[in-house]
């Protein structure tokens, strides 16, 4: 309790809440657009995603896992459900039922993550997810979520205007300068100053940004419209949406796997079987209730363990503080709305920097393999494979049937489940084993 009320716990906290931040308020407002929803309801999600998220960090901290490790939105979740917007448009299918299946899917998906937490299946399942498996995982991750900051560092907007967008030259170039300065604080700097480099970054492009461009590319003031069921879309069923966001749902798991084995290190203890379930039953609770109130579904952010390594922050108490800052964002409008004027562009800046470090996190993957010029395609072939799939415009896939469209033009989606496939289908070892 004394760890509370410490003045550190709660800069520390404060840091937290930037990060949960700027993690959480682009996806809402990215899915919200792309339903073409008004601004009214947009504002009423990203409220609730705070509320929530806020709810869901705590409760994993305290009950769950109990690692300091962010429970958000996911981001293989989000680029399946945008993925699912663009491919419905094509098809001239009515947005209305794409989100209410989705929410169908999404429901059954938490369903079915609160059994694997509840029948302790996570330890089994993690035996899948061997090192080959997680560092491609973890390498693709980083590619798609890298993607998407450094295209709000350029300062390309999210959602569907990026389709006719250009380089905003000056808001890169201050988003460019705020990320060299994160860096260097965090190469350059003691310690005691380096753990808050993210923070430091935030506040120094804040102003810069405020001061250089008056506040311009900051999130749209809207007041809510009120809390409502199915956003989204009233429930009903379509097979191919369900089906894609059930496999959706149980390729997730990955993160979970990612986010607690990727931190046994820095708390020098390996997961429990305990740990497995309780997270997974937590998680399994909050993407069903995503389901509900139209927002994103839930999961450990594997990005934390880049901000955990970026600032040496490891301690449950300041991660908490700032759940429960982030909380009190959402229970109170103004404060919320205050927030939400920090601009996409430094925001994204910081993010970039801070998942940078999923490099790391995939090469300790890597390290625990030993490849030779019989067994590299265990990794070869889903990492290439995914990387190009994501260079790929939507238009390529429009010939491949609906039900597995959304699923095949992922990239990342495909090479975690080639990286699956691959990874225990063949015995890789066995030149090494008979050495």
């Amino acid at each position: 309790m004394n760890e509370f009320w410490k003045s550190s716990s709660w800069i520390s906290g404060l840091q937290w809440l930037f990060f949960i931040f700027t993690n959480t308020v682009v996806i809402p407002i990215t899915v919200g657009a792309a339903f073409g929803l008004p601004q009214e309801s947009i504002a009423s999600i990203l409220q609730l995603s705070f509320i929530v998220t806020g709810i869901a960090c705590m409760v994993q901290a305290l009950f769950g896992h109990k690692r300091a490790l962010m429970e958000g939105q996911s981001g293989l979740w989000w680029g399946v459900i945008l993925t699912l917007t663009s491919i419905a448009v094509a098809q001239d299918m009515p947005l209305a039922v794409l989100g209410g299946s989705l929410a169908i899917g999404v429901i059954l998906s938490g369903v079915i993550t609160i059994i694997i937490g509840l029948t302790g299946l996570g330890p089994v399942i993690a035996k899948l997810f061997k090192p080959a498996v997680m560092g491609v995982f973890m390498f693709l991750f980083g590619v798609k979520l890298i993607g998407i900051f450094l295209k709000g560092m350029l300062g390309i907007p999210f959602g569907n205007e990026a389709q006719s967008a250009t380089i905003d030259l000056s808001v890169s170039l201050l988003s460019i300068i705020i990320a060299i300065i994160v860096i260097v604080i965090s190469i350059k700097a003691p310690p005691a100053i380096r753990r808050y480099s993210l923070l430091i970054g935030i506040v120094i492009g804040w102003i810069a940004f405020n001061l250089t461009f008056g506040g311009q590319q900051t999130v749209e003031q809207t007041s809510s419209s009120g809390f409502s069921f199915f956003p989204l879309g009233e429930p009903v069923w379509n097979t191919g949406v369900i089906i894609t966001a059930i496999l959706a749902g149980l390729l997730n798991t990955a993160n979970t796997f990612g986010a607690l084995k990727g931190t046994d290190d820095m708390y020098q203890e390996e997961t429990t079987n305990g740990q497995y379930r309780a997270s997974f039953t937590i998680t399994g609770i909050f993407t069903s209730i995503s389901g509900v109130l139209g927002l994103v579904p839930y999961a450990p952010y594997v990005s934390s363990i880049g901000f955990l390594n970026q600032t040496g922050i490891i301690k449950r108490v300041p991660f908490i503080i700032g759940g429960l800052m982030f909380f009190v964002m959402g229970v109170i409008p103004p404060i919320g709305q205050f927030f939400s004027m920090l601009p996409l562009s430094i925001g994204s800046a910081v993010l970039f920097v801070s998942y940078l470090q999923l490099l790391n996190s995939s090469w300790s993957f890597f390290s625990g393999v030993t490849f030779t010029a019989f067994n590299v395609y265990r990794a070869a072939i889903p990492l290439f494979v995914g990387i190009i799939i994501m260079t790929l415009p939507p238009s390529y896939f429009e010939t491949i049937p609906g039900t597995i469209r959304p699923l095949l033009s992922s990239g990342l989606l495909v090479g975690i489940m080639l990286a699956l496939l691959l990874e225990n289908m063949f015995k890789w070892d066995r030149d090494t084993e008979a050495k």
